[in-house]
């Protein structure tokens, strides 16, 4: 009986190196499909975001569940929906693919240079806070980056006006749109000196109920915002009343440091505003925050959308 043949040491060390998994030539197409479908309820509409016919959609979800041995979508005359088992696969797969095509962005826009118009609208706080005083620092990077910025009140629609993105306080409300938390800043109580001195210093946040308050409008609601007071997880809501009432921080401050009362402005306003010589209050109950969001009208934005990311996290 013959002998083995020895292959010399390069095949015996090839012995001793685990072997890569061989990627599954069934599920990546497949899942790319059936996130397609799950999203659209249409093989139709899922075949027009995948640049496919309705029967290639079609046979890669029969692929897929093939492949996976459970039926991920009821078909009906109306709709397609997911089944039990799809609904579980969906919500395992959804957040790793969003990861995928997170790294797929960063990978794409790491060399990439900011280039042409960036379209932005924000709110005339995130105005004054961030694009005021440093203008530069946005665009002086860029060269071949221009920036139409408009600063109002209402977020808009993004999509259907052009926009890049917006950038605003408060929570963000119910849409489609891609929303990333950039930061949380405190809510401070101050007033001025002359106030305090004339009306006394409150040491506890129901005192607030005996003072005169700088209410501030809510542009969605069109009514003063509530005051609350908080202290680790303590929080009291104060029924604060005054006979000024705002809907623009600045006025705000100019009404509180007139001596009209107290005001409730944000920190990271507030640090800027150090000449109006307004005193903080009941800091002890300055937990509360709130918080700047971007919205983005699509998950993987270019790089100019990059270089403004960059520019509000200080990255």
């Amino acid at each position: 009986m013959a002998s083995a043949i020895d292959l010399g040491p390069c095949a015996r060390e090839a012995e001793r190196v685990p072997s890569r998994p061989v990627p599954d030539i069934v599920l990546a197409p497949g899942i790319a499909a059936f996130l397609a479908v799950a999203d659209a309820r249409s093989f139709v509409r899922a075949g027009k975001v995948l640049g496919l016919s309705q029967s290639g959609v079609s046979r890669a979800i029969a692929r897929l569940e093939e492949r996976v041995r459970v039926r991920l979508f009821q078909r009906t005359a109306r709709a397609v929906v997911l089944t039990e088992e799809g609904r579980r696969f969906h919500d395992r797969i959804a957040p790793l693919m969003a990861e995928i095509d997170e790294a797929a962005n960063e990978a794409a826009t790491a060399t990439a240079q900011a280039t042409g118009l960036l379209r932005v609208v924000v709110d005339p706080l995130v105005a004054r806070v961030f694009f005021e005083p440093r203008l530069a620092a946005l665009l002086g990077p860029h060269p071949e980056l221009s920036l139409d910025l408009v600063v109002r009140s209402h977020l808009g629609d993004l999509v259907g006006e052009g926009f890049d993105a917006a950038v605003r306080f408060g929570a963000p409300p119910p849409s489609s749109l891609v929303v990333r938390k950039l930061l949380d800043t405190r809510v401070v109580t101050c007033a001025s000196r002359e106030y305090l001195a004339r009306r006394g210093r409150p040491t506890h946040p129901r005192q607030i109920a005996e003072h005169d308050c700088i209410l501030f409008r809510d542009n969605a609601s069109g009514r003063p915002l509530e005051w609350v007071f908080q202290r680790g997880k303590e929080i009291i809501p104060v029924a604060a009343r005054g006979r000024v009432t705002v809907n623009e921080s600045s006025m705000g401050f100019a009404a509180a440091a007139a001596g009209l009362g107290i005001a409730q402005p944000l920190e990271i306003e507030m640090k800027r505003r150090l000449d109006l010589d307004l005193v903080p209050i009941l800091e002890r109950w300055s937990d509360e925050s709130y918080p700047l969001y971007l919205y983005l009208p699509r998950r993987n934005p270019p790089a100019r959308v990059q270089a403004l990311l960059a520019f509000l996290t200080g990255g």
